[in-house]
């Protein structure tokens, strides 16, 4: 960093995963060892060194839990066993111990909103009205309208194109389940259920060593309890919109205090929550201040989902967006916790979403593809808080070919999205919402990772013939033997390597970009992104130096931009003013002062 260096211990009291980069894997997806198609934990364990070496310090596994898998592992019929496919137990105390060998972490997936129809409990709760865990999930009676027809408690729409009530013939009730039929949600209003949940599948991996969650659809413990029906806001629809009867209910912080105090803090365990319908920021904090002793941090989701139509209908009606909009977004979850002991969290990518590069970058060419997905790379590297990259995101993955069916689809949201089209007999809808789905549905994300260029990409060891028989659970991009980690592995000029150098730079700079404040330059601006991030060392800690200063600036466009003066910016003359890193090396013997080349991105400092 020049002629001066961090005070020692400057950030020794911040804790770890405040400058940790999270890394997603998708486990389905990741690595197949075994040849049956289906990743599996043994591989994410044979990648460990990649990962060490592209700077994760710590992974993000997602649900690997027992399941039936209705909704790829989101549907729990066992916390305490790991869904044969994947591995065993002990296969994650392997790769927890890799993990810790390497300085880094492990967190799993906890989903406790609901669980599978398979679980024990709900097999219990289900089979008598006075069952001693009935309450443990929300049953309601039928309702009846003039004719005597039967209908659900409520008219809410879930998230997967459905009713959120099931008729239960057995016992002659309907049970609640906010996403599909096979994932009742539990009752947290009983405290037996809330205590089962912390000793059965939180303490119990705690235990093990993991060193915290990524936990599902934190804000949607706590509903409304009167049950009432939502506003008719779509009256072409059997099924309205209610997320406000679901979502931060009146008893929300309480129930997520008595998990913290109960089950993560004893073990000093990190918990980012996933958190949903939640676009103001002052409704946001609460759950992330530390005085709270809620949650270290949240997903907010405002950004991610830019382009999607409306959340419970209409979701795959693509909607594009400006530049300024993003960058008002992304402005607002940079500030929000400025001044307060809260903490954010930086993402553009997760397996609920298309491919960032396609939906944010430019994919029209391969010049483009790598140069946009860099400029993400250095987007993404110089903003505030805890970094979460997802699996493929580092080498530049892309959505599938435009040329696929809709029979690619596997996700249960796309397929439910789809028929509900179809059955509309809306020619329109039919098209929007296939178009939709091409940019926005969380399949793209699911393809198997493209580890080379041999047969399916090196996601599994099988040979041809075996995998032709069990080939991978989802296809291939036709784009692996292009876009492929061991192609890009030490060519200086591809994705990964650009990741790798940009992840240490953000380390070494964590001053500015991790826990530096964000001010947005030039808002309207619909080609360029400039901010300016500071540092959050005082000028005074530094003896003989100025308050550290970055400019970030990135083109958006595929034409030529210029940028704002990078003096008057950061306040600056000449050689104080420098050029700390760029996405592309300029070649040109004549280069253009303040020019952006097609996806160009820069940073210039105040040394």
């Amino acid at each position: 960093m020049g002629s001066w260096s961090y005070e020692e211990g400057f950030f020794a009291q911040e804790p770890w995963w405040k400058e940790a980069t999270f890394y997603q894997v998708y486990p389905a997806s990741f690595k197949d060892t075994n040849g049956d198609g289906w990743g599996d934990i043994p591989g994410v364990l044979s990648e460990i060194d990649y990962l060490h070496e592209l700077g994760v310090d710590c992974i993000w596994l997602s649900p690997v839990f027992e399941s039936p898998q209705k909704d790829m592992g989101y549907d729990v019929s066992d916390y305490q066993k790991i869904y044969a496919p994947y591995g065993t137990v002990e296969d994650v105390d392997a790769l927890l111990e890799a993990c810790h060998a390497r300085g880094m972490k492990l967190i799993l997936d906890l989903v406790v909103n609901h669980t599978s129809v398979e679980h024990e409990w709900f097999k219990e709760s289900r089979s008598s009205r006075d069952n001693p865990k009935r309450d443990w999930y929300i049953w309601k009676p039928a309702r009846y309208d003039a004719d005597g027809n039967r209908m659900p408690p409520t008219n809410w729409r879930g998230y997967f194109a459905c009713s959120t009530w099931t008729w239960d013939e057995h016992t002659q009730e309907y049970y609640l389940h906010l996403y599909a039929t096979d994932q009742p949600d539990l009752n947290w209003e009983n405290e037996e259920c809330r205590h089962a949940i912390y000793e059965n599948t939180m303490k119990f991996w705690l235990d093990r060593g993991i060193d915290g969650f990524r936990i599902d659809t934190v804000n949607k413990y706590s509903k409304r309890t009167e049950y009432a029906d939502a506003p008719v806001t779509e009256p072409d629809m059997p099924h309205q919109p209610a997320p406000e009867m679901w979502c931060n209910g009146p008893r929300i912080h309480e129930f997520i205090r008595e998990m913290q105090a109960k089950a993560l803090a004893p073990y000093g365990a990190v918990s980012v929550g996933e958190l949903s319908n939640t676009p103001d920021p002052a409704q946001v904090l609460p759950y992330v201040t530390a005085a709270a002793g809620e949650l270290d941090m949240v997903f907010e989701f405002s950004l991610i989902r830019l382009g999607t139509g409306g959340l419970l209908s209409g979701k795959y009606i693509y909607r594009p967006f400006a530049l300024s909009t993003m960058k008002e977004l992304v402005s607002r979850w940079q500030t929000f916790v400025e001044g307060t002991d809260g903490w954010t969290t930086v993402f553009c990518e997760n397996h609920d979403n298309g491919r960032a590069v396609s939906r944010f970058g430019d994919t029209s060419t391969p010049q483009l593809w790598r140069a946009s997905a860099k400029a993400l790379a250095l987007w993404q590297a110089t903003l505030t808080g805890t970094l979460f990259l997802y699996q493929g995101q580092e080498i530049g993955q892309t959505n599938m070919p435009a040329s696929w069916g809709v029979d690619e689809y596997k996700d249960i949201e796309a397929v439910n999205f789809y028929a509900e089209a179809v059955r509309s007999g809306d020619a329109a809808r039919v098209r929007e919402t296939l178009h939709g789905l091409s940019v926005l549905a969380r399949d793209h994300a699911r393809l198997p990772f493209q580890w080379d260029g041999s047969p399916h990409a090196g996601f599994t060891s099988a040979s041809s013939a075996s995998a032709r028989r069990q080939p991978p659970w989802m296809r291939v991009h036709d784009d692996y033997r292009e876009i492929n980690a061991a192609r890009q592995r030490g060519d200086g000029d591809s994705v990964l390597e650009f990741y790798r150098r940009v992840l240490r730079l953000r380390k070494r700079y964590r001053d500015l970009f991790v826990f530096g404040t964000f001010r947005l330059v030039d808002a309207e601006d619909e080609a360029v992104f400039s901010y300016v991030k500071e540092s959050a060392l005082a000028a005074e800690e530094v003896p003989g130096a100025p308050k550290r200063k970055a400019l970030v600036v990135i083109n958006f466009t595929r034409e030529e931009q210029t940028h704002p003066d990078v003096g008057t910016t950061l306040g600056c003359k000449g050689a104080r003013c420098r050029l700390l890193a760029e996405t592309e090396t300029t070649t040109s013997s004549d280069p253009k002062p303040g020019v952006l080349a097609p996806w160009q991105g820069k940073v210039f400092v105040n040394f």
